[in-house]
């Protein structure tokens, strides 16, 4: 007999609207984990206590403290159950989307955003424009929304940290700005927690910005990379609880960077890639994390990395892409890898290869425009 999940959804929903002082602390555990587990959205996670909505203006019933492993409940005050410390086994919302993949902007100072499917390959659809045209950015993802921070609109380098909604097709808003602008051809990595985005490196800094997903507002500055540099590619595993950077110059370099998202702090060099190389896209399955042609000059790459996000070990290579090319963006589904746009002679292409299984990528459609350094999000 066929299992109907809206079914399962809605009775979780209902129990989840009736959790109160009265319910018992292993009935919201295994509430807490069922949602978690069924539906990402349903029970949000938090960073700390402090980041937690006001409970009495909000509709949220429980919640889950990443950093110390916590479950909260609403009752007229976030309380934990019998007012005991009851940590919980939890499983992180994956990275990865089930739904669309994003391509942002891109030259020549292009304001596309592009949406294409994840449950079919095909082309994308132009759905809104960022607040500023411009190329060379870093791209971040909550559950709900899609970010795209700092970039190049020749001849400036804005700060701007934009929002579009996952929810409905439209243009960005202005939200933030980050702690430095950074661009100027040299494009920084973007990685996403379950309640914050990170900005790093780019235009020669080592940098770690953070802004908040749950209200709008400025970036801070919370670390550094172990080096500086600029056209790196981003990984994130809320899983493992730790953002990535990998390659990047300034000069050229191998380099695989590791930060906690926890806690602010800096970055370590935990491991290589398989060639030095710049101008790179990244992408993110629930165990490893991607790294997707680039550069290193005279020549471009073709060659797909894989490493692991359970120990610090070098990358390896996985497969190839279609052509060697850079300057893509990269998107990632909970079962695929996507790489859209890039150079040499700005191309449109999407293509994707797998997670489940090593091998090279397979071309599945096309951007509304031809574009290099685009940026990307997924939902």
């Amino acid at each position: 007999m066929a299992i109907d999940i809206k079914n399962i959804l809605q009775l979780v929903q209902t129990k989840i609207a009736a959790v109160d002082a009265n319910t018992s602390t292993e009935d919201i555990g295994y509430l807490l984990n069922l949602a978690k587990r069924v539906d990402g959205s349903m029970v949000r996670s938090y960073d700390s206590d402090g980041l937690l909505p006001d409970a009495a203006s909000t509709t949220e019933r429980l919640a889950y403290i990443t950093s110390t492993g916590i479950m909260r409940f609403n009752n007229g005050q976030w309380d934990a159950p019998d007012e005991e410390v009851y940590p919980v086994v939890v499983l992180a919302n994956p990275f990865g989307g089930t739904i669309s993949g994003y391509t942002s902007g891109g030259s020549s100072s292009s304001n596309v955003i592009d949406k294409f499917p994840f449950a079919s390959d095909g082309n994308a659809t132009d759905v809104g424009d960022l607040t500023v045209a411009r190329q060379n950015m870093a791209g971040q993802s909550s559950d709900t929304f899609g970010y795209t921070s700092g970039g190049t609109a020749a001849p400036s380098s804005p700060n701007t940290i934009d929002k579009v909604s996952f929810t409905s097709d439209g243009n960005a808003t202005d939200v933030g700005d980050l702690t430095v602008a950074r661009g100027a051809y040299v494009t920084p990595a973007g990685q996403s927690s379950e309640t914050f985005g990170y900005t790093s490196g780019g235009s020669s800094l080592d940098v770690i910005d953070k802004f908040a997903f749950t209200s709008d507002g400025n970036a801070t500055d919370v670390g550094n990379l172990s080096t500086s540099r600029g056209n790196l590619s981003g990984q994130s595993s809320p899983e493992y609880g730790n953002g990535y950077t990998a390659g990047g110059n300034n000069p050229v370099v191998d380099t695989i960077d590791k930060f906690p998202f926890a806690a602010d702090g800096n970055a370590t060099d935990v491991a290589n890639l398989t060639l030095p190389r710049y101008i790179v896209s990244g992408q993110s399955s629930s165990t490893h994390g991607y790294a997707s042609g680039g550069y290193f000059a005279p020549t471009q790459r073709d060659v797909v990395d894989k490493f692991s996000f359970a120990s610090d070990a070098d990358a390896t290579d996985v497969g190839n892409l279609s052509i060697a090319k850079y300057d893509t963006a990269g998107q990632s589904s909970t079962t695929f890898g996507y790489v859209s746009g890039g150079n040499p002679a700005p191309t449109g292409q999407i293509e994707k290869f797998s997670f489940t299984s090593d091998g090279n990528t397979t071309s599945v459609g096309n951007l509304s425009t031809v574009r290099s350094a685009p940026t990307g999000q997924q939902v």
